[in-house]
């Protein structure tokens, strides 16, 4: 090769790495104004779904919520376990049961989704200590965080699944004035101290209500809420209260989704000012949503945003 021609092929590369630069300091400006809009903010996350079983979807999760710690925001993980308290369901001899979109709960199967919830907990509480954020593991019995009476599926008893009472905050905003990350099993404890199973879902809600959560963040394995779920182009970006009501009475959303945005709905009722519906397996998902005019998910809104 030329002198001539090494010093156009340096010239090119030198422009390419500009152009890359030129887009990252474009995203970073582009992330400006929302940044400023939630600093200081209470995020509550609730991670859990296929995310929570890839080892790079699970890094990625950890290091966004690392990132909004680090930019000024007060972030608050609570996390499911599902599919790996099934899977030690199944190693004892039993099918795992659910009525209602809930789990059969009975003391033996209490037990495993404590020891898999804690396991999980820690393992999380440890990716963000590696990334140099403190971070503490907690569960709902730690100073009866949350309170719960059981909870009927249909009218039916289910053993020791619990429905969120009261949310005990004093820990949580102690542990968050120091500068800690919470991150959260949905284990609860009623009036008497029994152990419950919570829904990670209803707990996520009702710490996000209970903290007064600017916003809330549901991790799935969906894009979002689609008018239509075959057609991948009826994505809805952003919807109001009204509208989100309206999904539910006209039947257009179902199965796993309807609870889902039932809590969405409850969520910004009594309080929350943002919720979102993302889909978990997108890397750095919470980053694309949060700091994007586009963003990737549904954001069901109490009022838009600017």
């Amino acid at each position: 090769m030329t002198e001539k021609k090494k010093d156009d092929v340096f010239k090119q590369m030198k422009e390419a790495n500009i152009d890359i630069d030129m887009v990252k300091a474009s995203t970073l400006l582009e992330a400006l104004p929302y940044i400023q809009r939630f600093r200081g903010s209470v995020i509550v996350v609730k991670y859990g779904g296929s995310a929570m079983l890839d080892d790079t979807l699970k890094h990625n999760v950890i290091k966004d919520v690392a990132l909004l710690k680090l930019i000024g925001m007060k972030p608050i993980i609570v996390h499911g376990g599902g599919k790996e308290i099934n899977k030690w369901v199944r190693l004892t001899g039993k099918e795992p049961q659910f009525v209602n979109g809930l789990r059969v709960t009975d003391k033996d199967t209490m037990e495993i989704a404590e020891m898999v919830l804690y396991k999980v907990n820690k393992g999380l509480v440890g990716m963000m200590e590696e990334l140099g954020v403190r971070a503490v593991g907690l569960c709902g019995k730690d100073c009866s965080m949350l309170r719960v009476e059981k909870k009927l599926a249909g009218g039916k008893d289910i053993g020791y699944v619990g429905n969120i009472k009261e949310v005990n905050t004093k820990l949580l905003e102690t542990l968050m004035d120091d500068d800690f990350i919470p991150v959260i099993a949905p284990i609860g404890v009623d009036e008497k101290g029994e152990t419950y199973n919570i829904n990670a879902d209803d707990a996520a809600c009702g710490i996000a209500k209970s903290m007064n959560a600017e916003k809330l963040v549901f991790l799935t394995d969906i894009e979002g809420i689609f008018i239509d779920p075959a057609d991948k182009d009826t994505l809805i970006s952003e919807m109001d209260l009204d509208q989100a009501r309206a999904f539910i009475e006209d039947g257009i959303v179902g199965g796993g989704m309807l609870p889902k945005l039932t809590n969405c709905i409850e969520a910004i009722e009594e309080g929350v000012s943002r919720v979102h519906i993302l889909d978990g397996r997108m890397a750095h998902c919470l980053l694309l949503e949060f700091f994007t005019a586009k963003g990737i998910g549904t954001a069901i809104l109490k009022e838009p945003l600017f």
